[in-house]
């Protein structure tokens, strides 16, 4: 059974900085693509960013030049490294691994709360 762990969210003051973390265990072929995505009441869930396993990242338009993605393929992990938080920074954050070849899934995680106090 595939499992995706997160660790890292919590409560923290406009301007700090939280790092999250997912480990992908179990019987899982390498991710092509792993990513953090955010759930807030109205907007549903969306991309915060990605990275592939070619180094490739993508991050949302709201979090450039504030946050990092990087990802250990020996561990099929993924860190999000949230700088200069804004309250509207505020969700339920969910780490996701994709099999695009030839093992195809799409994996999420439980989710972790991020809230940002003004």
């Amino acid at each position: 059974q595939v499992q995706l762990v997160e660790s890292g969210g919590g409560l923290v003051q406009a301007g700090g900085s939280l790092r999250l973390s997912c480990v992908a265990s179990g019987n899982i072929a390498r991710p092509n693509v792993m990513g953090w995505f955010r759930h807030t009441t109205g907007k549903g869930r969306e991309l915060v960013a990605l990275i592939t396993d070619g180094g490739t990242t993508r991050a949302a338009d709201l979090v450039k030049g504030r946050f990092t993605i990087s990802a250990d393929s020996r561990k099929n992990s993924v860190d999000l490294q949230m700088n200069s938080l804004k309250p509207e920074n505020t969700a339920v954050y969910y780490c996701n691994a994709k099999g695009l070849e030839i093992n195809l899934y799409d994996y999420w995680g439980q989710g972790t709360q991020v809230t940002v106090s003004s």
